[in-house]
């Protein structure tokens, strides 16, 4: 198995206050690659803004509003590639300041979040989810990175 190969676009000058995102992409990636078999390839990450968060959300999901990410993977017919992981900024900072967590860490859970997406994984049932739920925060615990999903369940 071979780490995937990833292109990172910084789409918004808003990330420029932030220039470890792209180390913390990337070892978010190589971490999740590595828990799961199969998932070489070609990552593109852009990191972008609300307001071209929003219109890709509308455009694709018909929702109007921002989101904190979004993943477009590729048919498998389209070789090496897996796909496409979009990051909104402002959403990904107040999601981090509402919840009390580390902006990088938010990100690299987020990152990782998508990049399962990439490659199958999802949650549109209850069980999909709590697979992919414990996938996350065994990636993300490899990281040095807490649980994101514990503060959550508590709260319900």
């Amino acid at each position: 198995m071979s780490a995937p190969d990833i292109d990172i676009l910084v789409q918004s000058p808003l990330w420029n206050e932030r220039p470890d995102a792209d180390a913390a992409v990337r070892t978010a990636i190589a971490a999740a690659a590595s828990a799961v078999p199969d998932s070489g390839g070609e990552v593109s990450v852009v990191l972008t803004d609300d307001d071209a968060m929003r219109a890709l959300n509308k455009q694709w999901r018909k929702i109007d509003k921002p989101t904190n990410v979004l993943s477009f993977p590729t048919p498998e017919s389209a070789g090496g590639a897996l796909g496409d992981i979009v990051i909104a900024y402002e959403t990904l900072a107040r999601e981090s300041a509402a919840e009390n967590k580390d902006f990088l860490h938010h990100l690299s859970h987020l990152t990782v979040h998508g990049f399962l997406h990439l490659i199958g994984y999802d949650h549109e049932t209850d069980s999909e989810a709590e697979d992919m739920e414990r996938l996350e925060s065994a990636i993300l615990a490899r990281l040095g990175i807490s649980d994101p999903y514990v503060a959550r369940d508590g709260e319900a």
